[in-house]
C-alpha cells in the first residue's frame, strides 16, 4: 500500500457539494446523553472547515450493534445533538440512512450545512459491503470522506463500497492517526521504544512479532509479562499467565534477539492475594513471588528502570497497561511510568504515541493524556496497524487515489 498516494479532504473544492463523512460517532450513552465526548470533539475542527467551504456535510456513523435493524436504542439522535452542541449550530437529523428520510434531509442542507443520518448498522448491507445498500448511499452524496480510522479495518459499505462509487478522500482525522503511527513504525526517530501490555500474549501475538522488527526495546507489562516470566523459569504465584503460549514467548524472545530487540520484564513487582480494592499489596523481587500470591503490578524498581529505558530513547508506541491500573493501588505503575513519558514529551525529548481502549483510560486516569504527542481512540483498527496488517477502509481510498 503506498499511503503516500492518499488523496486528503484538505485541497478539493467542496463549495454547494454534497460531501459524506464517515466519521465514528459510536460514542457511549446513558439514559440518552453522551458521557464521553472525546471523539465528537476530535471531528468538530473537520466538520468546521467543510461548513466554511461551503459544503453540504452529510455525517454517517454506526453505532452498537443493533444486529442490521432499527432499534431506539442505538439510535443516533442523541449523538446528533451532543454534536450540535459541539458545533455551536444545529445538526439536522434523518430518521434512516438511505431511502425517502435521507433523501429529504439531505435535499434541506443548505451550503454550509450540516445533517446526521441515522445508524447505518440499522441495515444488513452495511456490514455485508453490499453493493446495493453503499449506491444507496453513494446517492446522497457528490464527494466522500473518509474520518474514522477506528472503522479502517473493517471491509463494510461505508468504508469500502462506497469508494468505489464517489471520488474518495482522507479525512484530517484518518490522516492525523496514519501519520502519527508511521511516525513511530516506519520512520521514527531511534532508538525507539514500546510499551506493550494487558492481560493476554494470545491476542497480541501479531502485534509482538511485528513489532520486535520494529523497535529497540518492548517493555512488556501487565497479565502478558507473567508468561514471559514463566518462560523465563521464574515462578509466578498464583498470577494470572498462558502456560500454553510459553513456546510462543519464547519464539518472541528468540526473535527479538536475533533482530537486536531487548525486551524488557520487571525486576520487581506488586503482589497480594486477591485483586480487589483495599488488598494488602506489598513489594517483592519478582525472583520471590510468593507462591500465595498474585501479580498485579510493577514494583519501584521496575518503573524506575522503564523511564530510565524511555530516558535513552526517542520514540515511544503505547499499547496496555502496566498492571490492574483499576483498581487501587496496582496502577502506580503504569501512572508513574505514563508520567514520565508525559515529561520528556513536554520537554520535546519524545515522540509519544499511544493507544487502544484500555491505554486511554489510563493516560486519562493518570491526567496527562494531553501531553502525548498523539493518543489514538481507534480500538482493534489500532491493534490491527501495530500487527503490519492492510486496513481495508485505507486500502480501498489508495485504490481510489488511481
Amino acid at each position: 500500500m503506498d499511503l503516500d498516494k492518499l488523496r486528503t479532504a484538505a485541497d478539493i473544492d467542496v463549495a454547494s457539494k454534497r460531501v459524506l463523512v464517515r466519521a465514528d460517532l459510536n460514542v457511549p450513552i446513558k439514559d440518552g446523553r453522551v458521557t464521553d465526548a472525546t471523539r465528537l470533539a476530535r471531528l468538530v475542527p473537520g466538520l468546521q472547515d467543510l461548513m466554511r467551504r461551503g459544503a453540504k456535510v452529510i455525517v454517517i456513523s454506526h453505532f452498537g450493534r443493533p444486529k442490521g435493524a432499527p432499534a431506539a436504542e442505538f439510535s443516533l439522535r442523541p449523538v446528533a445533538d451532543r454534536l450540535g452542541q459541539l458545533l455551536g449550530k444545529p445538526v439536522a437529523f434523518a430518521a434512516d440512512c438511505i431511502g425517502e428520510a435521507a433523501q429529504k434531509t439531505v435535499a434541506a442542507l443548505q451550503p454550509g450545512g450540516i445533517a446526521v443520518l441515522e445508524n447505518l448498522r440499522f441495515h444488513k448491507g452495511e456490514e455485508q459491503n453490499d453493493a446495493a445498500f453503499a449506491a444507496a448511499l453513494a446517492a446522497l452524496g457528490d464527494l466522500f470522506i473518509s474520518d474514522a480510522f477506528s472503522t479502517a479495518h473493517r471491509a463494510h459499505a461505508s468504508t469500502d463500497a462506497i469508494t468505489r462509487l464517489l471520488p474518495s478522500h482522507a479525512g484530517p482525522l484518518l490522516m492525523e492517526e496514519i501519520d502519527a503511527l508511521r511516525s513511530v513504525l516506519d520512520t521514527p526517530k531511534r532508538p525507539v521504544a514500546a510499551v506493550i501490555g494487558g492481560a493476554k500474549v494470545s491476542t497480541k501475538i501479531p502485534v509482538l512479532t511485528n513489532l520486535v522488527a520494529k523497535v529497540d526495546k518492548l517493555i512488556i507489562g501487565g497479565g502478558m509479562a507473567n508468561t514471559f516470566l514463566l518462560a523465563q523459569g521464574v515462578g509466578i504465584g498464583n498470577s494470572l499467565a498462558e502456560p500454553d503460549f510459553v513456546a510462543t514467548a519464547h519464539e518472541i524472545m528468540h526473535a527479538a534477539k536475533a533482530k537486536g530487540c531487548e525486551i524488557v520484564l520487571p525486576a520487581d513487582v506488586v503482589v497480594a492475594a486477591k485483586l480487589e480494592a483495599g488488598a494488602a499489596a506489598r513489594v517483592a523481587p519478582v525472583l520471590e513471588t510468593p507462591a500465595d500470591q498474585m501479580i498485579l503490578d510493577v514494583g519501584p524498581k521496575a518503573v524506575a528502570h522503564y523511564i530510565d529505558v524511555l530516558g535513552r530513547c526517542s520514540t515511544l508506541l503505547w499499547n496496555g497497561p502496566l498492571g490492574a491500573f483499576e483498581i487501587a493501588p496496582f496502577g502506580e505503575g503504569t501512572f508513574k511510568l505514563a508520567r514520565a513519558a508525559a515529561a520528556a514529551t513536554k520537554a520535546g525529548r519524545l515522540t509519544s504515541v499511544a493507544g487502544g481502549g484500555d491505554t486511554v483510560a489510563a493516560l486519562n486516569a493518570a491526567g496527562i493524556t494531553d501531553a502525548f504527542s498523539y493518543v489514538s481512540t481507534a480500538g482493534g483498527a489500532f491493534l490491527e496497524w501495530l500487527e503490519g496488517r492492510e486496513l481495508p477502509g485505507i486500502a480501498a481510498l489508495v485504490r481510489a487515489a488511481r
